[in-house]
C-alpha cells in the first residue's frame, strides 16, 4: 500500500483532528510528506541541432532519502513515443548538449572507469548517438559546466573554476593539492564582492575552456583557456555566453568593477582563437545579459536593464546589435525591440530565419512564450495560465519546446507552434506522471485605494464550502520583483490544502507582469503600497464563505519574509506569522548582504528609516516562527538573529519563554534544498500554523525532539 494512501486511511479514520480529515476527500501523495519529496522533479531541455532528439533532467531521491540525482532522458518531440533513460550513475547528470554527430554532451563527477579512485570533479561526458557506454571526454582540476557547442564547427565551451595563479591545468592541480594537504581554506580578497547567494567568491573563479569538436575516434580533448584570470567576472547568475555557429567567437555576460564597491554586467566579445577579449556592450547607464547569437552569426540579442535608483525602478527590454565581420565588434547601436512592450523578457531565443526571436516572461499572473519580431511586433503564443521555461526553438523554425509548469502543475515538456495560429501547446510524454491534486485553483482581484487592480492564485482544499469554510495562510512571494506564477517545489501551496487550509497567492506593487507603473509604485516605499495591496486582496477573499476569515495566517519568505515582519509589527489581524530567510533591520542587511551595491540603489536613509520593521518590534502581538539557513548569503544569518534577540528583549516572559518559535538550519542556506530538511521545515510550519490558527496543542516534530 503507498505510504501516501496509509495516511489517507488515517485521515479518514480518524486518527489525525478532525479539522484536517473534514476537507479531505481524495487521497494524494501531497498527503505524504514522504511521498511528496519522492516526486521526480523535471528541470532543463536540450534539443539536438537537427531537431530530432529532445532531451530532459529528472531528479529522484537517492536511496538514503538524503539528496536528489539527476538522470537524463529522451523526450519524443513528436509526443507519440514513451520517455526513454539515457543516463544512469549514483552522482547523476546536468548540463545536456548536443553535438552535431548527434552524440550527447553531459556533466557528472560519476567515477571515470580508467581514472584514480580520488573523488572526481564534474567533467564532460560524451554518449555516442548510437548509443553504447559514455565516456569521459574532458575534465579540469575544478570541474567543468555551463556547457555550449557551436552549430556549425561543434566547437565546445564550458566554464571551469580555477586557482588565480595557476597557468596550466597541472599547476592548477598542484595548488589544489597543497592547500588540501595543509588544510588551508583561507581566501585574500581584493575587491568586492566576497560571497554569492549561498557560496563564498574565491579561493578559485570561474574561466572559459574551448575544446574543438571530436571525430568519432576520439575519446578525449584538451580544454584551453581563453580568458585567464578575470575574478568575479563570470561569478554571478547573469553570466551566460554564446557562441558565433562558426566557433570563432564566444560572447558572455561580463561583471565589470565600479568605483565604490559596485559593480555592472556588460558583453565581451572572446575571439576563441587568441583569447582576445573585447567590451562589446557596455556602458555606466545599463546592465546587459544572456547574450544569444543569430543563426547566421550577424547579430546578437540579449537583455538590457536600466539601472535603478531610488526614486526609479528598474526596467527591461530586448535589444540587438548588428556584429562586425570580424564579429569582434559592433556595425551599429544598440537597438531595442519593442520598446513599449511593457514586460520584462528573458533568455531570448532565436527562430531559424533570424528575423524574430522567442521569449517567456511574467506576465498577468502567467508566463507566457511570446514571438517578438525585429520590427517591433510581439505575439503571444500561448493562451493558457502556464509559466514556460528551457525554451529552444526546432531548427526548421515550426515548433517551440519548452518546459510548462503552472500553480497547478509541474514542470513537464511540451510543444508549441512557433505561428500563433491556436497559441495551444502539445504535452509531450514526459517521464513524470503528473500527480493528482488535493483541491482547486482559482484566480482573485481586488481595486487598490489607487484604483489599481491586484490579483491573485488562490488555492482551495478539497471540502472548502460555505458549510465548511477554510481557514486561509496568505503566502507572500519574494523578490521582490517577482510573481506567484509557476509551480513550487518548496512552497507547496498543495501540502497546505491537504492539510485543509486555502493559500492565498497575490501579486502586490513591485511585483512583476503587470507593468512598470506597477513595480514604480512600491518602489523605495516596501512598507506601503505592497503592504496594503495585500490587506487589500485578503479583506476580499476573507469575504468568502468558503473561508473562515477568524482563522488566518501570514506567511512569506526572502523578500516575502520581509513583508511578513511588516505585517506582525503593523497589524494584530492574522493568528499567527512565518518569515523565513527574511529581511529584519534594513540598515544592517543592506552592507552584509552579498550584493550591497544593488541594493543601495534603492534604499536610501529615508527608505530604510521608513520601511524597516525592527524599528516597530514594541508592535508585535502575533506570535512568529522565524526560520533561517547559516549558510544564506542573499539575506545573512545576522537578520534573524537580530529578529529572535529583539523579539525575547520585547516580548520574554519573566522565565523566559515566549510565543514565538526559531526553526534554525546550520549548514541549509537561502532555500533550505534537503529533501529532509525539507520535510522538516513543512512539518514545523504546519504544527506551528495549527497551534496559532486551529488552537491545537503546540507538538514539537519528532526529528526535532
Amino acid at each position: 500500500m503507498p505510504t501516501w494512501r496509509k495516511a489517507f486511511d488515517a485521515f479518514t479514520s480518524g486518527r489525525r483532528p478532525s479539522q484536517h480529515s473534514q476537507f479531505v476527500t481524495t487521497p494524494t501523495p501531497f498527503h505524504d510528506l514522504d511521498e511528496y519529496i519522492a516526486l521526480p522533479r523535471l528541470d532543463g531541455l536540450a534539443l539536438s541541432l537537427d531537431g530530432t532528439r529532445l532531451v530532459v533532467g529528472m531528479n529522484v531521491l537517492d536511496p538514503k532519502r538524503t539528496r536528489y540525482v539527476t538522470a537524463l532522458w529522451e523526450v519524443d518531440p513528436h509526443g507519440e513515443g514513451p520517455a526513454r533513460r539515457l543516463t544512469r550513475s549514483a552522482k547523476g547528470e546536468s548540463g545536456a548538449a548536443f553535438l552535431p554527430d548527434g552524440s550527447l554532451l553531459f556533466v557528472s563527477s560519476r567515477p571515470d572507469p580508467a581514472g584514480s579512485e580520488d573523488e572526481p570533479e564534474p567533467a564532460l561526458w560524451r554518449l555516442p548517438a548510437g548509443g553504447g557506454e559514455a565516456g569521459v571526454l574532458a575534465t579540469r582540476p575544478g570541474g567543468v559546466g555551463g556547457v555550449i557547442v557551436a552549430r556549425d564547427s561543434g566547437t565546445i565551451v564550458v566554464s571551469s573554476n580555477t586557482l588565480p595563479g595557476a597557468s596550466t591545468a597541472e599547476d592548477d592541480q598542484r595548488r589544489r593539492t597543497a592547500r588540501k594537504d595543509n588544510k588551508i581554506s583561507a581566501i585574500l580578497h581584493e575587491s568586492y564582492p566576497v560571497r554569492f547567494w549561498d557560496h563564498d567568491l574565491g579561493p578559485d573563479a570561474p574561466r572559459l575552456m574551448v575544446g574543438d569538436a571530436p571525430g568519432d575516434e576520439v575519446e578525449t580533448i584538451e580544454l584551453r583557456d581563453v580568458t585567464g584570470h578575470v575574478g568575479t567576472a563570470l561569478s554571478t547568475d547573469e553570466a551566460s555566453w554564446s557562441i558565433s555557429p562558426d566557433g570563432r567567437t564566444i560572447y558572455a555576460g561580463w561583471s565589470i568593477v565600479e568605483q565604490g564597491g559596485s559593480n555592472r554586467l556588460g558583453i565581451v566579445a572572446v575571439d576563441v582563437a587568441s583569447g582576445r577579449r573585447v567590451e562589446l556592450v557596455s556602458d555606466a547607464d545599463h546592465e546587459y545579459s544572456m547574450p544569444v547569437v543569430s543563426p547566421d552569426g550577424s547579430r546578437l540579442a540579449f537583455v538590457t536593464m536600466t539601472r535603478p535608483s531610488t526614486a526609479e525602478p528598474p526596467d527591461v527590454h530586448l535589444a540587438v546589435v548588428e556584429l562586425a565581420d570580424d564579429g569582434m565588434s559592433t556595425a551599429g547601436a544598440v537597438r531595442v525591440i519593442a520598446a513599449d512592450w511593457d514586460r520584462w523578457p528573458r533568455h531570448p531565443a532565436w527562430l531559424p530565419e533570424g528575423t524574430a526571436l522567442v521569449v517567456a516572461t511574467d506576465s498577468d499572473g502567467c508566463a507566457p512564450v511570446f514571438r517578438i519580431d525585429l520590427d517591433g511586433t510581439v505575439t503571444r503564443l500561448t493562451a493558457d495560465h502556464g509559466a514556460y521555461s528551457s525554451v529552444c526553438v526546432d531548427p526548421n523554425g515550426q515548433w517551440i519546446y519548452a518546459l510548462r509548469s503552472a500553480i497547478d502543475a509541474p514542470p513537464a515538456p511540451v510543444r508549441i507552434a512557433s505561428s500563433s495560429a491556436d497559441q495551444e501547446q502539445t504535452m509531450l510524454r514526459g517521464p513524470a506522471a503528473v500527480p493528482p491534486l488535493p483541491g482547486s485553483l482559482t484566480t482573485v482581484s481586488a481595486a487598490a485605494a489607487d484604483g489599481t487592480s491586484v490579483r491573485a492564485w488562490l488555492v482551495l482544499p478539497d471540502g472548502a464550502s460555505e458549510g465548511t469554510p477554510a481557514p486561509l495562510l496568505l503566502w507572500i512571494h519574494g523578490g521582490p520583483l517577482g510573481s506567484w506564477n509557476s509551480w513550487s517545489w518548496r512552497w507547496n501551496p498543495w501540502l497546505m490544502a491537504a492539510a485543509g487550509y486555502a493559500v492565498l497567492l497575490p501579486d502586490p506593487a513591485l511585483s512583476t507582469g503587470y507593468g512598470l507603473a506597477f513595480i514604480a509604485r512600491g518602489w523605495g516605499a516596501w512598507g506601503a503600497e505592497p503592504f496594503t495591496d495585500l490587506m487589500t486582496i485578503t479583506d476580499v477573499v476573507e469575504r468568502r464563505a468558503d473561508i473562515d476569515a477568524t482563522r488566518t495566517a501570514a506567511m512569506g519568505g526572502s523578500f516575502g519574509g520581509y513583508m511578513a515582519n511588516w505585517v506582525a509589527t503593523h497589524t494584530d489581524r492574522f493568528k499567527g506569522i512565518v518569515t523565513h530567510a527574511s529581511l529584519w533591520a534594513l540598515e544592517q542587511f543592506g552592507p552584509t548582504t552579498d550584493s550591497y551595491h544593488y541594493w543601495r540603489r534603492e534604499m536610501s536613509s529615508a527608505m530604510v528609516a521608513a520601511n524597516s520593521p525592527h524599528l516597530f518590534v514594541e508592535q508585535i502581538t502575533t506570535p512568529m516562527l522565524v526560520i533561517h539557513g547559516d549558510h544564506d548569503y542573499r539575506v545573512p544569518i545576522g537578520e534573524a538573529l537580530r529578529l529572535w534577540a529583539e523579539l525575547a528583549e520585547h516580548h520574554g516572559g519573566d522565565d523566559g519563554t515566549m510565543p514565538h518559535k526559531f526553526l534554525y538550519f546550520p549548514d541549509e542556506n537561502h532555500w533550505v534544498l534537503s529533501p529532509q530538511h525539507a520535510k522538516i521545515w513543512y512539518t514545523t510550519v504546519l504544527a506551528f500554523v495549527d497551534t496559532t490558527v486551529r488552537d491545537q496543542p503546540w507538538c514539537v516534530p519528532d526529528a526535532l525532539r
